[in-house]
């Protein structure tokens, strides 16, 4: 994920700081919160010099797949549909008049399949960065702070008091501390990330919860990652 970050100036007023104990404790414990509940419902915002996309939907941290539905905003209908996408592959089925929630059990037809590109594409940035918020381990919770984590302040994310937090540097790539602003809440469950992405004039935003959490089914006639 590291590869597709810059450095995200970003809200929060009170610092930052050195994490406390119990800061990095929540922290190194956030991604595996996601993997510990399986899914998450989320919301994905893209950004885009000619229009931004958002996609709506969730992701199994478990199986590594994400499925929704995608929405342009700001521009034409063009990529409209459902979408579903795990860290190598993404399958797209184009609608004119796209629901507001992706079908529970994907259709049986008009999907294509391509490649998730690994740099040049706004969209497959955002779709592997989603998948990369779930770990099957907690995080170091020592190394945070030494590599650069810090604390930015207290802010509501719908109705939810979390901390604002910027993770460490990279492990190849010094430098990066900050790129990626976590916001968590006290028992370390994460509810929004910001990342900026390169050649993109604002960042990815990643919402969770901001709907019911739907299990994802996968595509017909692909086979579900195990």
């Amino acid at each position: 994920m590291a590869a597709f970050l810059i450095a995200d100036g970003g809200s929060g007023t009170e610092g930052p700081r050195s994490l406390t104990t119990d800061e990095a404790s929540r922290l190194a414990i956030t991604r595996f919160r996601n993997y510990q509940a399986q899914g998450r419902a989320v919301t994905i915002t893209v950004p885009g010099t000619a229009g931004g996309l958002t996609v709506t939907g969730s992701v199994d941290y478990r199986h590594k797949v994400g499925y929704g539905v995608v929405h342009g905003t700001g521009r034409d209908r063009s990529s409209d549909g459902l979408i579903q996408w795990t860290p190598t592959s993404v399958h797209v089925r184009p609608m004119t008049d796209a629901p507001a929630h992706a079908p529970a059990s994907p259709p049986r037809s008009g999907w294509y399949e391509r490649g998730l590109l690994a740099s040049g594409s706004a969209l497959d940035t955002s779709l592997s960065i989603a998948l990369g918020l779930g770990g099957d381990r907690p995080d170091n919770a020592e190394l945070l702070p030494q590599n650069g984590a810090a604390w930015w302040g207290r802010e509501q994310v719908d109705g939810h008091r979390v901390d604002v937090m910027t993770g460490p540097s990279s492990p190849d790539r010094s430098g990066t501390a900050g790129n990626v602003r976590y916001w968590i809440g006290s028992d370390g469950t994460m509810y929004r990330v910001r990342v900026s992405v390169a050649s993109q004039p604002e960042p990815v935003v990643i919402d969770f919860d901001t709907h019911t959490y739907v299990p994802v089914e996968p595509v017909p006639g692909t086979t579900p990652a195990r």
